[in-house]
């Protein structure tokens, strides 16, 4: 079923909604704000790497309170263990039996802070969350509720105690963003508006769980033409076939551009999606899959460099394709 006009007005009324709320609080990020809300309605994952202090949290925790949800943080220690993630099952002495107790991987929203600080086996009890919307605790798969998304964020300057994220579980995140430091004048702002009191604090929900679900409807029904999704493939593969990438782009990232760029298009008010939306998202979801070979980076080279060369490299479809 096509999208209509009205569906389309809808979805981005409340967008921008959304990303005008989180803006009360982080100001001067527009991109990286309608970006984590896209993955958000996307049915995706985001891994905020930046350095300390620059708000990688308090994004997160400011996406979570404009949606009216449920919200859990878990703050990723090396002595975390799986069961403090998904929940485990207690004896109740009263009902003679064992009781599941879930864990806070049972939310809508995760916050998972310095992610990077557990143990791979902790780390890994998110995977099956994260990729197939279920945990399974004691032989017993319990589903996971939408929307859900797990924001995990790591610094990438201090790696004394830290276990770096496998390639496995890099994969299951749709987007990596990076905050950057504000300009001078929005930090200038932000000693004025955060000085006394945070506006965190005055951060109410604009929209509900139901209306993020709807949102997700109307972006999985934008129409993506032949010649586009050629153009993903072709992407895909050149990144495959790039002499300086030791692994390029998986067919999991494919999908995740395909679906990321259908919210792009609805963001715009289109019913279709365009070359332009992929190239919109290219980096925020390939730039964390793509590893370069060893004397690739002693020359120099950069991921996002060989992005640049890659989308340049692959014809663009030479004209828009519309839903007929």
């Amino acid at each position: 079923m096509s999208v209509t006009p009205d569906e389309l007005g809808w979805f981005g009324e409340h967008f921008r909604t959304v990303a005008d709320n989180i803006e009360h609080v982080i100001q001067g990020k527009r991109e990286t704000v309608e970006l984590i809300a896209s993955c958000l309605v996307s049915g995706g994952h985001v891994l905020i790497e930046d350095v300390p202090g620059v708000g990688k949290t308090l994004l997160a925790k400011s996406l979570a309170r404009s949606i009216d949800c449920s919200f859990q943080r878990i703050q990723f220690t090396p002595d975390l263990l799986p069961s403090d993630v998904t929940g485990v099952s207690v004896w109740d002495r009263e009902a003679e039996e064992f009781v599941f107790r879930p864990g806070p991987v049972f939310s809508n929203v995760i916050l998972g802070d310095e992610i990077n600080r557990a143990s791979p086996k902790t780390q890994a009890a998110l995977l099956e969350a994260m990729e197939e919307l279920q945990v399974t605790v004691d032989g017993i798969t319990r589903t996971l509720g939408p929307p859900f998304i797990v924001i995990a964020t790591q610094n990438p300057i201090e790696h004394e105690g830290t276990y770096p994220l496998p390639e496995a579980q890099l994969d299951r995140f749709m987007m990596r963003l990076t905050m950057g430091y504000p300009t001078r004048s929005k930090e200038l702002e932000m000693l004025d508006t955060h000085g006394a009191r945070s506006t965190f604090e005055d951060l109410r929900p604009v929209i509900h769980a139901d209306d993020v679900v709807a949102m997700s409807d109307i972006a999985r029904r934008v129409h993506v033409a032949d010649v586009v999704k050629g153009y993903i493939i072709d992407i895909a593969e050149a990144t495959r076939d790039e002499p300086d990438l030791l692994l390029g782009a998986s067919p999991r990232a494919s999908l995740f551009l395909q679906r990321a760029a259908r919210t792009t298009a609805a963001i715009d008010g289109r019913d279709y999606v365009s070359p332009d939306d992929v190239k919109a998202i290219l980096r925020p979801v390939l730039n964390h899959r793509l590893i370069m070979r060893p004397e690739a980076q002693m020359r120099g080279a950069s991921v996002p460099d060989i992005l640049d060369r890659v989308s340049g490299s692959v014809p663009v479809p030479g004209t828009r394709v519309a839903a007929g």
